[in-house]
């Protein structure tokens, strides 16, 4: 889940607004769960829902966040015994609303292999060699940069004098007319990469201007430079371009690292990976013959070549521990009568942070935890319960395609549930017609206003506009494009293989007291609540406005169902012909 309000200091606007964080939503006492049977008999830790019904409506969704909030799934972590008891009540209330079961061989769900690796830094380094000066520059670890290695099949890795290239972005986009590896060989070589892509730095000129394509992922980078046969990756974090500080990379690639079991024990992928500071890299550069600020202009001019760091060369080793676990997607599916094999995709993340009571020390407002349970009832019980409030409201449709609900794990690990299922689906993927996915619905009250994560992609969001236009609420892009928003939750998995997704966030601008309040309860929730265990479920929550964004979304959904339409990408749009050659391929 990403937040996306923006304001200077959450502070001022809490303060402005006169609340705090136990007038707005004060941590109730925790209930003992109660037990229910699933149709197959197993015990579930919650009970199901009762009275609810197919109108979408805000007392369906206070039932279902509560429970799917509740401590007893102990936040939902994925492959723990109580976490996984929540994929269960999932499939248990798909059932309840009419769903029939569309994961593997006839069940409702798809396991999800997963792997963790865990880095040894005392025993794993990172050295830099060969440059004007002769010395030698160790890096360390979490201050200077962050290594791993995407291979799974080996403890242990080792790099020796592996020649450094500084290939600007590392973005190949034939659309773009593109091409930062044009005549490299990278075989043994470390390739050296700036963070976002080069429309952050053209400012309009070519790709999306300020707003993040997929080139500028450092996921992305990462892939291209293993698809090209490097030794080794490396990305120069900036604190502007990247949208978030040193902090946040070295605490995201600190401890276990969870992927999904790679088939080929990640032979695609280079030997180890990294991100260096800006300082590090200024450093480097120098000691190449080579300024980091010229680089950096030359690395925005089309027709950029890769250029040879001054036999600068980076030398190092890797000690990793690998374990392998499992989880599960759940999938559920409405048959459509005219055009079944035509499908409406809706998606939502039933994963959270589990229990963590190691993190509890030192955080703000520890004193006002109730436990060290990580409920996520924001994220994503929300977008879960959403999505299940569609499905009940779908079920008592006449569908002319069908309507596929897909709850997927491991959000929080990296998209890596809905990556699996894009990669191995139950449907294939030129039957989906297009998505949308629910993460992370704050419980504002009623909004003027929809944000559009990635606004600008596909014709999904002119469907978004009429219902809005007809209840007197506007479409607003999102505040802060640069970051890439679209490319961080679950729809980017389906994107990838070319589906048009939605992903609209609920508003800002209350009809009860405006932008300031809106941000403030954003602001509010960021701060104190965001992967924390006080993102807890209140009855006092007002519902109003996310039953208003879910009716929105349902609508589209909707009408793509009872319509023969393909919604398509705008043009331009870096997935549209990835997209054009699926349908292709369902033609023939």
């Amino acid at each position: 889940m990403i937040r996306l309000t923006i304001a200077a200091s959450a502070l001022v606007l809490i303060t402005a607004c006169g609340q705090t964080a136990e007038d707005t939503d004060p941590i109730t006492p925790e209930t003992p769960p109660a037990e229910t049977e699933t149709s197959e008999g197993d015990a579930l830790l919650m009970p199901l829902p009762e009275g609810t019904s197919p109108a979408i409506s805000a007392d369906d969704l206070r039932q279902r966040i509560a429970a799917l909030a509740d401590d007893a799934f102990e936040g939902r972590g994925p492959a723990a015994e109580k976490g996984e008891q929540a994929a269960d009540w999932i499939a248990a209330e798909m059932a309840r609303v009419g769903l029939q079961p569309a994961g593997e061989n006839g069940s409702w769900f798809q396991t999800v292999g997963m792997v963790e690796q865990t880095l040894d830094e005392n025993a794993s380094a990172l050295t830099f060699s060969g440059g004007a000066s002769g010395e030698d520059f160790p890096m360390a670890l979490k201050e200077d940069a962050v290594l791993w290695t995407k291979k799974q099949d080996r403890d242990q890795a080792e790099w020796t004098d592996s020649e450094l290239v500084f290939v600007g972005y590392g973005v190949v986009a034939p659309e773009y007319g593109w091409n930062d590896y044009e005549g490299l060989d990278v075989e043994g070589k470390t390739v050296v990469m700036l963070v976002n892509d080069p429309g952050y730095a053209l400012e309009g000129e070519l790709f999306k201007g300020k707003s993040m394509t997929y080139y500028g992922r450092w996921t992305y980078k990462f892939e291209e430079a293993g698809r090209r046969g490097a030794t080794g990756a490396i990305v120069v974090h900036e604190t502007a371009p990247a949208s978030y500080g040193w902090d946040v990379v070295g605490n995201s690639w600190s401890g276990a690292q969870a992927d999904l079991v790679r088939t080929d024990g990640g032979d695609n992928r280079t030997l180890f990976e990294s991100w260096i500071t800006e300082e590090t890299a200024r450093s480097l550069f120098a000691e190449a013959g080579l300024d980091f600020s010229e680089m950096k202009i030359a690395a925005k001019t089309q027709g950029f070549r890769p250029v040879d760091m001054g036999g600068l060369t980076a030398s190092g080793n890797l000690v990793q521990s690998v374990t392998t676990t499992q989880s599960r997607n759940v999938v559920g599916m409405l048959p459509g009568s005219t055009a079944p094999d035509e499908y409406m995709l809706f998606t939502a993340h039933w994963d959270h942070l589990g229990k963590k009571s190691e993190e509890k020390a030192g955080e703000p407002n520890q004193d006002f935890y109730q436990d060290d349970i990580f409920n996520g009832a924001v994220d994503n019980a929300t977008g879960t319960s959403a999505l299940l409030e569609m499905a009940e409201a779908m079920a008592v449709e006449d569908l002319n395609r069908s309507a596929l609900f897909l709850a997927v794990t491991l959000e929080e690990s990296g998209l890596l549930g809905s990556a699996y299922y894009a990669e191995n689906p139950t449907i294939p993927m030129n039957q989906i017609v297009a998505g949308l996915n629910m993460d992370g619905m704050l419980p504002v009250g009623q909004t003027n206003d929809m944000v559009v994560v990635g606004y600008g992609a596909s014709e999904l969001e002119d469907l978004l506009k009429e219902h809005l236009d007809e209840t007197g609420r506007v479409i607003v892009p999102d505040p802060n494009p640069q970051a890439g928003y679209f490319y961080r939750s679950d729809h980017v998995s389906f994107a990838k293989k070319g589906v048009p997704m939605l992903y609209a966030d609920g508003g800002v601008d209350k009809v009860d007291g405006g932008i300031a309040a809106g941000k403030a309860i954003g602001d509010t929730y960021t701060a104190q609540r965001y992967h924390k265990p006080m993102d807890e479920y209140n009855d006092n929550w007002d519902l109003s406005g996310m039953e208003q964004d879910i009716a929105a979304l349902y609508s589209v959904g909707l009408k793509i169902a009872q319509s023969d339409a393909w919604p398509t990408w705008y043009p331009g749009n870096e997935f549209e012909a990835i997209r054009q050659a699926s349908l292709a391929e369902r033609e023939e």
